[in-house]
């Protein structure tokens, strides 16, 4: 008798990680470019120390594993997370802040357990939970939104943000305040409509706050970038996103003194459309099948709005994100899918034989 190996059908791509992870950077041009805008040069800044640290770390962890050094930075996947955790911090924050997280990211979060494809944790929601926990005066001192078009005393230029960054030099204080997610959270005995008209980066913007607003759009921009690449499917960020607006609309109770925000607010404030496009759909960290993605994203959704809304962190995406992280696992094994072949979906109980 003849054996006959018959292999299961495979999708055929191009596209390799350095090509994936290429297209990512390129998508967040949109939301770099409006951050720079807003928040002015210290997010650039942020993004260059960080990718800078990365990519040593990464080299002096390849050569302590004796790993071929140019193969494995060539992926990009370091530039990627660098960038990410840029993004993510405060502009103006300390540079020793932005190595420490860079290198929290590649060494521990990514290099301890193996490597690209190996960590179970997103490595740059690691290094930002890391650094909130430990430095959080310097995480919380988040830039006034003002663009560096405008015409006013406000606005750091490059050199005073270099001064600041590096040396401490400058009257920081003058370029900070809370975030509309701060503001929100501390408003006390006020109803909605009286902390949008007390508080100016709500008069300046429209629901979600001055400058914030137009950060995520263009977060949201690139995201859908990427969804047209079929760089990542869709369920996990419609999911994200769905849960939140339900969330919100749900709690909202027309803006009363224990409403949580308004749909649109949530969406449009904080880290929103980062997360959901760009850090929420990472492959290795959340849930693979369609079934599970959608868990995963509501999920993630939904713990979002109730950290944001009754815990202490006000933008919260990045603890969401760990703590499904956490259970993508548990997500993966109950919501397998269907065996090529087969009619119905497999179940976790199946032994396969």
């Amino acid at each position: 008798m003849t054996l006959m190996r018959i292999s299961s059908p495979h999708a055929h791509s191009a596209r390799d990680t350095s090509s994936v992870m290429r297209l990512v950077m390129l998508a967040t041009l949109p939301g770099v470019v409006a951050l720079a805008g807003f928040f002015g040069p210290g997010v650039l800044i942020n993004i260059a120390v960080s990718a800078v640290t990365a990519l040593v770390s990464e080299t002096l962890v390849l050569v302590v594993r004796r790993r071929p050094v140019l193969f494995y930075l060539r992926d990009g996947s370091a530039l990627v997370t660098a960038l990410l955790l840029g993004l993510a911090l405060p502009p103006y924050c300390p540079w020793w802040v932005v190595v420490v997280g860079s290198a929290i990211a590649i060494i521990i979060a990514k290099h301890l357990y193996g490597g690209l494809g190996f960590n179970p944790f997103n490595p740059a929601m690691v290094a930002y939970v890391t650094l909130l926990i430990s430095f959080p005066v310097e995480m919380t001192q988040w830039a006034a939104p003002n663009p560096v078009w405008a015409d006013t005393a406000s606005v750091i230029g490059i050199e005073a943000a270099l001064r600041q960054v590096f040396f401490g030099v400058g009257a920081l204080d003058g370029y900070t305040m809370a975030t509309p997610l701060d503001l929100f959270k501390q408003k006390g005995e006020l109803d909605v409509a009286q902390l949008y008209d007390r508080e100016a980066i709500f008069t300046n913007g429209s629901v979600a706050g001055a400058g914030w607003e137009w950060v995520n759009l263009a977060f949201l921009v690139g995201g859908l970038f990427l969804l047209y690449k079929k760089v990542f499917s869709w369920h996990a960020p419609v999911a994200m996103l769905v849960a939140i607006a339900l969330m919100a609309a749900l709690f909202y109770d027309n803006g009363s003194v224990d409403s949580g925000g308004s749909p649109i607010y949530h969406l449009l404030s904080g880290g929103t459309m980062l997360g959901a496009f760009f850090i929420v759909t990472d492959p290795v960290t959340s849930a693979v099948s369609k079934k599970g993605k959608l868990i995963y994203g509501a999920a993630v959704g939904v713990l979002v709005y109730i950290i944001r809304t009754w815990g202490n962190y006000p933008d919260a995406i990045a603890f969401s994100i760990l703590l499904l992280n956490f259970t993508a696992p548990f997500i993966d094994y109950y919501t397998l899918p269907r065996t090529y072949g087969h009619i119905n979906p497999r179940r976790a109980t199946d032994t396969g034989e």
